[in-house]
């Protein structure tokens, strides 16, 4: 029976304590959904492994035929679809399909979040240990609480709770409460830029162009005028000389 002072472990701890991948997968729930510790983690999988349990010995009697198995397997489907773990009209099959992350979905810390009433699931937990959160007008001080599908949409602040204010600051920015409603903004045509046409300038005349006359070339093949030689100027002064020595003698 136990002590009624200390209850009774609700969890099974793990086999082996060093397995790194066990604990990696541990290290990564225990971040996503804002657990206190990897105990939390123990708590969902030993349900977790009840309810698969139940659902082979199960599996196992309903091939004899047995009444009780069938009874008791329609009770599990029930129970399973009333806490939203499995949809209605499921089988055993499915029973066995499930994962830890669906345990955990159900949580009240998890669910406060997701219902945008707190910015983290770190401050859910606050927020639900510091008993702000309510299920109808029942609170629960309780982060690890299995809600029930009809008490999903009772999830909300306390009556007494200051955080009803939509201005307190503890609210989440996201809070779907105190956000407006979103307006439909249809997407705006963006019309193509029309192409700037530069000023004209007026162009300039152009000059009249003066076609100069090009040099004449100086010929140079051509030969100077006929010099006198030294021997042509040597017999025009011989021809003067005597010229003038015939006149003396006359």
């Amino acid at each position: 029976m136990g002590k009624p002072k200390f209850s009774r472990k609700k969890y099974e701890t793990p086999s082996h304590p060093w397995m790194a991948e066990r604990i990696k997968t541990e290290g990564d729930l225990v971040r996503k959904y804002g657990l206190k510790n990897k105990r939390e983690v123990w708590k969902a999988k030993t349900k977790l492994r009840k309810y698969r349990g139940q659902a082979r010995d199960l599996s196992a009697k309903l091939r004899t035929g047995d009444p009780q198995s069938k009874k008791e397997s329609e009770q599990l489907l029930v129970h399973l679809n009333r806490m939203n773990i499995l949809p209605p009209n499921s089988t055993l099959d499915e029973v066995l399909a499930l994962n830890i992350e669906t345990v955990l979905s159900r949580r009240l810390q998890t669910l406060t979040y997701l219902k945008g009433f707190a910015g983290t699931p770190h401050q859910a937990r606050q927020l639900i240990s510091h008993g702000h959160v309510a299920i109808g007008s029942r609170r629960v001080t309780i982060p690890g609480y299995m809600v029930k599908k009809d008490e999903e949409g009772e999830i909300n602040y306390t009556i007494d709770s200051p955080l009803n204010d939509q201005m307190h600051p503890a609210r989440p920015r996201a809070d779907f409460k105190s956000a407006p409603p979103k307006k439909e903004v249809k997407p705006a045509v963006t019309e193509k830029p029309k192409e700037e046409i530069p000023p004209q300038v007026p162009a300039e005349k152009p000059e009249p162009s003066v076609e100069k006359t090009p040099k004449e070339e100086v010929d140079t093949t051509k030969t100077p005028k006929d010099a006198t030689s030294e021997t042509d100027k040597i017999k025009e002064e011989n021809k003067i000389e005597s010229d003038s020595s015939k006149k003396e003698e006359n």
